[in-house]
């Protein structure tokens, strides 16, 4: 999980900063993980054989999965909670999915206030753990367009764009990173939605 590319790599809202645009969120041009250690990301991108390996999930890309008011309402009451409901009241959240549903809404309030995004706050890393798991690329419908790599440089030192990265789309045959452009957003979060039944069951099982 690293970087923002912006440009209309997809069509994710990477919301904006005093009135401005941003393809980072740690600052206007780096992301997080990259801007904590830009030169170790770009020893990683610059190795033919890493760089192969390597798949880059941006916030280009996380910030297609928001964490909307009606996903949020499903992780806290879990699925087909609104049909079950009665005149006599709703059972309470687990603790877990109470815990999940704090930590995004929390999450939300500044995303809204910092990045002027409001539709819900992104997933990151739980979408590039996603990326990951095999057979995810099926699975979850990450689309690097029939094998697009891209050659990926980080601007790294103390400048003002420090972690910011830059990327080029490589020959056939010329290797390079993976950076997926689009997600099976539904698939994703009924996977999510999946481990959180699971865990609940596995603490179940504790007590």
């Amino acid at each position: 999980m690293g970087g923002g590319i912006g440009a209309g790599f997809t069509n994710a809202p990477l919301g904006q900063v005093n009135g401005g645009g941003r393809l980072g969120n740690r600052t206007i041009w780096a992301e997080f993980n990259i801007y904590c250690d830009p030169e170790s990301a770009q020893s990683i991108f610059s190795n033919p054989l890493l760089a192969r390996k390597t798949t880059l999930i941006t916030l280009d890309l996380t910030h297609l999965v928001l964490a909307t008011p009606p996903v949020l309402d499903t992780l806290l009451r879990g699925p087909g909670a609104a049909e079950s409901d009665t005149a006599t009241g709703v059972a309470p959240p687990s603790t877990l999915r109470q815990l999940l549903h704090d930590l995004l809404t929390f999450f939300a309030t500044t995303y809204a206030k910092v990045f002027d995004l409001t539709a819900g706050p992104p997933l990151h890393d739980p979408l590039a753990v996603a990326a990951i798991i095999p057979p995810s690329a099926s699975d979850f419908g990450f689309d690097d367009r029939g094998g697009e790599r891209f050659i990926v440089k980080v601007v790294v030192g103390n400048g003002e764009d420090a972690g910011r990265i830059m990327v080029r789309r490589t020959e056939d045959g010329e290797g390079g990173v993976r950076i997926p452009r689009a997600v099976d957003v539904a698939s994703f979060w009924d996977c999510l939605e999946e481990c959180v039944g699971r865990a609940e069951e596995a603490v179940k099982g504790l007590g």
